[in-house]
């Protein structure tokens, strides 16, 4: 009987077992269909034989986060010493990032509803979680000098050219700019170093030479047209204006200092994305055949391993399908999360523009004076995110007559009450990033960011705290606290400072204007090549 026991108790560990490693390996199949980390093998593509990227599969979010995703591809070669990991290491730096936006949903029109204050439901708060340590802009901007200034943080190309040359006579000059006191056109206290930005300018202006690869299929290469207007146009706007440009395009790619790859995130997830597969597999797969084509097709990508290759993409998924080998690149991204994916002096921040019609991309700009913005702060929106609920619970029903916190409104009472308000709120949804941003500064409400670890756009050179309030997430309750702590004079210098900035938060249909949106993406695309090649 002692035996037979024997046998059964031995049997039953058995199947214990066997379930044991069968739940194991269904975890590690789902985990790597999260994490979209599936290695890339060698391929062949055009007229050559491309060596696979090769991406190990073990490394977490959380890993990537510590490095600030610097590149990791064995073609690499590059093992940076990330001068970002030196202040995040002191906080033993760890990111929760928990379940993403919901795979094929849209943002859409976030005001287009009448609906007033409502309670968001319980699934569409649950999304993320706060980051463990929030980085300040002071921090960021930190980052940024300590990454420009250490030559092991940039790729040595494998081969030498001219235009190195011109690149590193370029940031001597920069670095050595004759003093700027004043400009008639550019008002100094909105920028970090007026006298710097300017000769870098200028000389992007002289110098800069863009090739753009021919190759890719329509519509989600070369088709501007297709995503000119909603949440997502910055990628088309950029596209139209970068292809059809007079000054930069060249059509030698031995003489071109940067090479755009033309492509549209959110065109990319509108024709591949298979509804309810749960999977950016083949998204994935799609962006690194195209670099593997690149890669058999020129020489260009190879000598410098892409690090001089860049493109603009607002999706909320860009920052997981550019991952592998487009690290290397300079990616300029609405999703600009410095907790995650964004590195701070390679990367651009892309300015996330809400555009209803193309015939008029900036809207009805402008708005009332600071004597006649009776509203204190405002706010409207989807409850997207964990932020927006805690906002709308906090101040909703508040007391106080001068918070209007809504939740979706009409979009004819969100443009007056954003006229009429001296804060505009900015809060975070799925993403760090918000259309808002953009919108306080064109109708002169003076932007209040509530997105801890957001990269504002054209942090090279703007000095964001001049112009803007930055709140951490946890201090919502104390919202109003801070807002009226600033003192009437500031705020109206603040006000000022919004109306000054507006020319570097707009498009220009046909010829783009010195200065405007257009200019200051590819500046800040150019900034950070320039001080990256040693």
């Amino acid at each position: 009987m002692d035996q037979i026991r024997g046998f059964r108790f031995l049997g039953q560990a058995e199947t214990c077992r066997v379930l044991l490693l069968m739940t194991l390996v269904v975890a590690f199949i789902l985990g790597l269909q999260y994490f979209e980390l599936t290695p890339i093998s060698t391929g062949t593509l055009g007229n050559g034989t491309v060596p696979g990227f090769i991406e190990s599969n073990n490394i977490t979010k959380s890993d990537e986060n510590e490095m600030f995703l610097a590149p990791q591809e064995a073609t690499s070669e590059f093992r940076p010493g990330n001068s970002t990991t030196e202040v995040l290491k002191s906080y033993e730096h760890k990111f929760v990032n928990n379940s993403p936006k919901a795979y094929g949903q849209s943002r859409g029109n976030e005001t287009a509803s009448p609906h007033h204050p409502l309670q968001p439901k319980k699934h569409e708060s649950s999304t993320k979680k706060p980051p463990l340590v929030v980085i300040s802009i002071t921090q960021m901007n930190n980052m940024l000098v300590k990454r420009h200034s250490g030559p092991n943080n940039s790729l040595a190309p494998r081969w030498g050219s001219n235009v190195d040359k011109e690149l590193r006579d370029a940031r001597n000059k920069i670095k050595n700019a004759a003093l700027v006191k004043k400009d008639d056109t550019l008002y100094a206290p909105l920028y970090h170093n007026l006298s710097i930005f300017k000769r870098s300018y200028e000389l992007m202006e002289q110098t800069l030479k863009v090739y753009i690869y021919s190759d890719g299929d329509r519509p989600i290469f070369h088709q501007p047209e297709a995503i000119m207007e909603g949440v997502y146009a910055s990628e088309g706007w950029f596209m139209k204006l970068m292809e059809t440009s007079h000054r930069f395009l060249t059509k030698d790619p031995t003489k071109a200092h940067l090479f755009y790859l033309a492509f549209s995130s959110r065109i990319l997830q509108q024709k591949l994305y298979v509804r309810d597969s749960h999977s950016r597999r083949n998204l994935v797969k799609y962006l690194r055949d195209y670099i593997d084509l690149i890669v058999s097709s020129y020489p260009f990508w190879n000598r410098t391993r892409g690090s001089d290759h860049f493109f603009t993409a607002c999706h909320d998924w860009a920052p997981a399908e550019t991952r592998g080998p487009y690290m290397n690149c300079i990616r300029s991204l609405c999703n600009a999360d410095v907790g995650i994916d964004f590195v701070v002096g390679k990367d651009v921040s892309l300015p996330e523009t809400k555009i209803s019609a193309a015939q008029n991309p900036n809207g009805n700009v402008g708005g009332n004076r600071p004597s006649k913005r009776t509203i204190l702060a405002f706010f409207a929106g989807n409850m997207h995110g964990y932020v927006r609920p805690i906002l709308l619970n906090h101040w909703s029903s508040s007391p106080e007559p001068d918070m209007k916190i809504f939740n979706r409104i009409n979009h004819k009472s969100y443009i007056r009450f954003m006229k009429q308000s001296r804060f505009c709120v900015c809060a975070k949804g799925y993403e760090v990033n918000s259309p808002r941003v953009v919108e306080s500064v064109l109708y002169g409400c003076v932007p209040v960011i509530i997105s801890d670890n957001f990269v504002p756009p054209f942090l090279e050179v703007l000095d964001w705290e001049s112009f803007a309030v930055f709140v951490s997430e946890k201090e919502i309750p104390n919202l109003r606290k801070i807002l009226i702590s600033i003192p009437l004079r500031r705020y109206v210098e603040m006000h000022k400072r919004v109306l000054k900035v507006q020319k570097h938060f707009m498009w220009h249909d046909g010829e783009p204007v010195r200065y405007d949106m257009f200019h200051m993406i590819l500046h800040s695309v150019w900034y950070n090549r320039v001080f990256q090649t040693f």
